[in-house]
């Protein structure tokens, strides 16, 4: 169940292994600053936002933990922090933009650390 909020959002897709996310743009100023804040996890199942020309973001509003993979200008993958609780701060000099999902539960196999995550529309 997607907020209204986020389906507002213009969606992006996004190569494998992260296409079957649905993934939304927070292109506009208001966008970028409300993020994910405040809604439920429930809310954003299945879901991923995505901040373009950003190097750092907060948690500060947040209700759940969130994963964040960060993409270079060419969409690859130069960073993930897994599982970052509300109230922190974190970035990645070498970003070019962060992807923002409710954060996945442990896996033994810890998930992919690398390759491509290039978008079909051009967004970062």
């Amino acid at each position: 169940m997607t907020s209204d909020r986020l389906r507002r959002l213009p969606t992006v897709r996004l190569a494998p292994p992260l296409h079957l996310l649905d993934v939304r743009l927070a292109a506009t100023p208001l966008a970028r600053l409300r993020g994910l804040a405040a809604l439920d996890a429930a809310a954003c199942e299945g879901c991923a936002l995505l901040l373009p020309r950003t190097r750092s973001i907060h948690t500060v509003g947040m209700r759940f933990a969130l994963d964040l993979i960060w993409l270079d200008g060419d969409g690859e993958v130069v960073g993930i922090d897994r599982a970052v609780c509300p109230g922190r701060v974190r970035g990645c000099r070498a970003a070019h933009a962060v992807l923002e999902l409710p954060a996945a539960p442990r896996r033994s196999g810890g998930g992919p650390a690398s390759g491509s995550v290039r978008t079909a529309s051009r967004a970062l």
